[in-house]
């Protein structure tokens, strides 16, 4: 039986781990071929390396999304050994969170080079091969910082709201060649960046469960959980969704907060 993305060629930004890990293995489980484009090369081929060790087709380019030259490579490289791109998962982000009058011009900088940047470039390399092949999909990840406003994270939700933006551009804009521009919106997701900063705290576990109690089903989201997302929004079942933010936060951000 073939898969919700038999025969697509997608490209997954910072794939190396966390959602975006978990989401090269959901699109060659239904039946995709990948390309891990990480900036850390052996977490990128290790990752890469575990799936054709699986049986599946993946290569790994190691890739600062934050380079527009290094991004065309990667996409060259993904022409020559996969075929042209079909699909495209923009997922490396970074946290930048600093008081904003002791942010630094270069903390600026890094961070819409890598949250915002990054998915133009992207974008502006694969649309060529969409438009010849007659269609194509691009997942951008956004974040809830796209319309919440945190105390203490700026500059991040500055450039999460911008991808919304480009998001939105994008989709009508190519909508009539049918290209479909969509964005995932992530809560509190259980990676290991996440359990990182449990750590940090005195007493991990109590810090864990303060966070499960935050949200309505007591728990915070799973990496595979947004790979499920993304892969409804990359596969024909979503045809006719396009310009859309689909927000998985377990329903953290329609909360009242006094």
């Amino acid at each position: 039986m073939a898969g919700r993305l038999q025969d697509k060629i997608a490209i997954i930004t910072g794939a190396g781990r966390g959602i975006g890990a978990a989401t090269a293995r959901r699109f060659v489980e239904e039946g995709a071929k990948v390309v891990i484009a990480d900036v850390n090369g052996e977490t990128g081929e290790s990752t890469a390396a575990q799936l054709r060790a699986d049986g599946y087709t993946a290569i790994a380019v190691q890739t600062d999304v934050s380079d527009h030259d290094a991004v065309r490579r990667m996409v060259a490289a993904t022409v020559e050994q996969l075929g042209p791109p079909t699909t495209l998962v923009n997922n490396a982000s970074v946290n930048v969170f600093r008081d904003p009058l002791k942010l630094t011009d270069e903390e600026w900088r890094r961070c819409f080079a890598v949250d915002l940047d990054s998915m133009w470039y992207c974008s502006r390399e694969v649309l060529p091969y969409m438009l010849a092949n007659g269609g194509g999909s691009i997942v951008n990840l956004a974040s809830v910082h796209a319309f919440n406003i945190i105390p203490g994270c700026f500059p991040y939700p500055v450039a999460k709201h911008a991808v919304i933006g480009l998001t939105r551009a994008l989709a009508i804009e190519y909508a009539a060649n049918n290209i479909r521009v969509n964005a995932i919106c992530p809560g509190y997701i259980e990676t290991q960046i996440t359990i990182d900063y449990w750590n940090t705290h005195p007493d991990p576990e109590a810090q864990r469960l303060y966070t499960y109690n935050l949200h309505p089903p007591k728990r915070i989201g799973t990496a595979e959980e947004v790979a499920a997302a993304v892969v409804f929004l990359a596969s024909d079942e979503a045809a006719f969704v396009n310009a859309a933010c689909l927000v998985v936060d377990g329903g953290r951000s329609v909360l009242y907060h006094e």
